[in-house]
């Protein structure tokens, strides 16, 4: 609910602006501005919202957050009004439009703050109406830079519509500018703090059972990589030389049976396929192991990965319902809404990372991180690498200034370039790698993909405790 044209006089005469000088200028949101006065009250904060049905202007007792982007309407009032004074701030008649008339130096402007829930604006003009800027341009009504407001000319003092509205009768103590602060906060639809813990909720509970849906996933797939060594001993014991041809045989397939020395002995049988010589058949179980050991490794880091973003998106959401000033709440929830850097918001958590001495390693695990690293995260002289001839990660070396990669950190990317690609379970693979500078995008090609030149190659050997000490490195 809007202010209406009582409650707006009795504002202005309790903050009696006039002498006041403006001491600081804020744009919080597109639709917020913030003002610190200083006169013979002492320093004050205003606010003015121009936002659907909470359009207002009263003295606010919570501190306003900053925007961390400037905005164009609050960069320019702090160009031309900062360190102004208000000679005068009164209602037009009972229109809902304030005029706040401000010098300084030798120049004076015109400041209108239009209440209205269906057309709320604020425009600095020049005091023969030409409209400097809007906070909010609207070409049909002609409020554009270069247009006039002159709305003192269409006012009149409508006496039959003053009975209809009355000062609201409003809980707590204190002035009216207090009383109304305070109900804003509580109850002031979507800037209240009830509909803005809602939206919390929303967001952050919705992105949190995204992520354990798919947490469940990865922990049923971890148990069924689970049984890996099984499959080595498997091959071990064909390889021992005791196994014989079972006479039975099933499909394409055929069992051998042989003593599980693995097991304390006793006879298991295994699947063979009896076109393939006892060596040919052991490598199929070796295969198949090393290919779940390998899954499972990078699984069990993406599980702890997963586990990680949950448990900082319901710190993140704590945090937010413990907030009390609903201008910061609404401000949290979009600079951290519930994708987390999402609408990966927070970019500094785009990719794996992981801290070698002084050096930032950062992995990009699909195209589309990728691209968003390329895009947002890294600079020309930071060193890509990637395997030849496999779909995989992008590896960069955050460049220091003055120093040459060493070659143990080289290899270390170069380990998790090839850990994290199609590449892997051949336990080597040749690579190349380039500054970021050399990369151009391939022409009508999919996301990520980059042609790289002036690429130099590195051929690399996967290394077990490499990769465990990487995996101890990460942030």
């Amino acid at each position: 609910m809007s202010l209406n044209w009582k409650e707006i006089e009795l504002i202005l005469s309790e903050l009696d602006l006039a002498g006041c000088q403006i001491q600081k200028v804020n744009q919080n949101s597109f639709d917020v501005l913030s003002f610190k006065v200083y006169g013979r009250q002492g320093e004050r904060s205003i606010l003015a919202v121009i936002q659907g049905e909470v359009c207002r202007l009263h003295q606010t007792f919570r501190d306003p957050p900053k925007n961390g982007k400037p905005l164009r309407f609050g960069e320019l009032l702090k160009s031309r009004v900062v360190n102004g004074w208000i000679e005068e701030a009164v209602q037009l008649g009972n229109d809902r439009i304030v005029r706040c008339t401000i010098r300084r130096g030798e120049r004076r402007y015109l400041l209108y703050f239009r209440l209205w829930a269906n057309a709320a604006n604020v425009l600095l003009c020049e005091p023969d109406g030409r409209i400097i800027d809007a906070m909010r341009r609207m070409p049909g009504r002609g409020e554009t830079c270069g247009g006039f407001y002159r709305p003192e000319q269409g006012v009149k003092a409508d006496k039959g519509r003053a009975g209809r509205y009355k000062i609201r009768e409003l809980d707590g103590e204190g002035s009216f500018n207090e009383k109304i602060d305070l109900w804003y906060a509580e109850r002031g639809v979507s800037l209240s703090l009830e509909s803005l813990r809602a939206e919390a909720r929303r967001q952050f509970e919705g992105s949190v059972n995204r992520l354990e849906a798919a947490l469940s996933q990865m922990r049923e797939k971890e148990a069924g990589y689970s049984g890996a060594a099984r499959l080595r001993e498997y091959g071990d014991i064909i390889m021992s030389g005791t196994a014989k041809l079972s006479p039975e045989t099933g499909g394409t397939g055929a069992w051998i049976e042989a003593e599980d020395f693995y097991s304390g002995g006793g006879l298991i049988r295994i699947k063979v396929d009896p076109q393939k010589s006892t060596a040919e058949n052991a490598a199929v179980y070796y295969g198949q192991y090393r290919k779940a050991k390998n899954g499972l490794a990078g699984l069990r880091a993406e599980i702890a990965a997963a586990e990680s973003k949950v448990s900082r998106q319901k710190e993140l959401l704590a945090e937010l319902l413990d907030e009390t000033n609903p201008l910061r709440l609404q401000k949290l929830i979009k600079d951290r809404g519930g994708q987390g850097p999402a609408k990966n918001t927070d970019r500094g958590h785009t990719g794996l990372r992981f801290r070698r001495g002084e050096w930032l390693l950062i992995v990009g695990r699909d195209a589309k991180e990728n691209d968003e690293l390329l895009r947002h995260h890294v600079k020309g002289n930071d060193l890509w690498l990637h395997v030849r001839d496999f779909a995989g990660s992008y590896v960069f070396i955050k460049q220091r200034s003055g120093k040459t990669v060493p070659l143990p950190v080289l290899l270390d990317a170069a380990n998790l370039a090839l850990f994290y690609s199609k590449g892997r379970n051949a336990g080597k693979g040749e690579l190349f790698y380039t500054q970021v500078k050399y990369l151009r995008r391939a022409k009508n090609g999919p996301r990520g993909l980059v042609v790289p030149t002036q690429e130099k190659n590195l051929n690399v050997k996967l290394e077990d405790w490499r990769l465990k000490e990487l995996e101890d490195c990460r942030e």
